[in-house]
């Protein structure tokens, strides 16, 4: 099966894609890498009658550390997580991430931005994300604005975005001292999305305690969630065993799993209590190293 023929332009700048964007309305969509749109249009599941290429905005394609945190531009390739060393020495649950995302191919392609404006409750970087706190950039004709992505995912494929709005830019704050996030991912094969995914990032005190924790689950409800009550549950406690399996028990009662071919619902609880556990585990590892 092929696409419905589409009209197509190439954006050389952010203005000029939400100038296409406004000009074109509900008819348009902003093509990023195409990992998600085009096997959909391929499927003629979503129909666009015109594409506004944004992948020659190199401002976009901007990786970059400064005093507040780590500034990712919307079209920073999947690869580039994976060797990056800034990543492997700061923020490695980028790395995480990147490690079980699809295939070659995908990850050579696929982009941070166009998978959040995709907004599928399984896709990897939403659950990393919400872990890590992001605020993201969405520029449109009256100028930017900042969401936090707490307020970003609205329900399944859909998101905070004005019609005519292109998110340009995710910002995660500096690490703190004694801190640490980690990613784990439970999938059938190479290149499946997430049956259950879960992030967590801790920052302990000096004493060893746990300060802060958030915790980000995916493929467990209509969109990316958080685990609010096993966060509160895990501020003040010692980072140990039993501690990271409580956690995990509550995150998977806060869990709404629908069954599928991946799995029954019961399955897919007691998986998110088994990879949030993971998640904890490595997160205070590296809070330690």
């Amino acid at each position: 099966m092929q696409p419905h023929a589409f009209g197509y332009a190439r954006a050389t700048s952010v203005a000029e894609a939400v100038r296409l964007l406004r000009k074109n309305g509900d008819r348009a969509k902003i093509l990023a890498g195409g990992q998600s749109l085009i096997p959909l249009m391929k499927l003629r599941l979503a129909n666009p009658e015109f594409l506004i290429d944004i992948g020659g905005i190199s401002e976009l394609s901007a990786l970059r550390e400064d005093g507040e945190g780590l500034s990712i531009g919307a079209m920073v390739r999947d690869r580039e997580f994976e060797h990056a060393e800034l990543v492997k020495t700061r923020y490695p649950i980028l790395g995480d991430v990147v490690k079980g995302l699809g295939d070659p191919q995908v990850r050579n392609l696929g982009t941070v931005g166009g998978s959040l404006a995709h907004a599928d409750p399984a896709g990897d970087w939403g659950a990393a994300l919400l872990a890590l706190d992001a605020h993201l950039t969405l520029t449109g004709p009256r100028g930017e604005r900042q969401v936090p992505i707490d307020e970003f995912f609205k329900d399944t494929f859909a998101t905070a975005l004005h019609p005519d709005e292109i998110l340009t830019e995710i910002r995660l704050p500096a690490p703190v001292p004694h801190s640490g996030s980690a990613y784990q991912k439970l999938k059938r094969k190479t290149g499946d999305f997430a049956t259950v995914s879960a992030s967590a990032r801790l920052a302990l005190n000096p004493g060893g305690a746990i300060v802060e924790a958030r915790l980000g689950l995916g493929a467990v409800g209509p969109t990316a969630i958080r685990a609010p009550r096993a966060e509160a549950f895990l501020a003040g406690k010692s980072p140990d065993e039993a501690t990271f399996a409580e956690a995990g028990r509550l995150a998977s009662q806060e869990s709404s799993p629908v069954p599928d071919l991946h799995g029954s619902a019961e399955y897919k609880r007691a998986m998110v209590a088994v990879m949030v556990r993971r998640a904890l585990e490595t997160a205070a590892a590296r809070a330690r190293s």
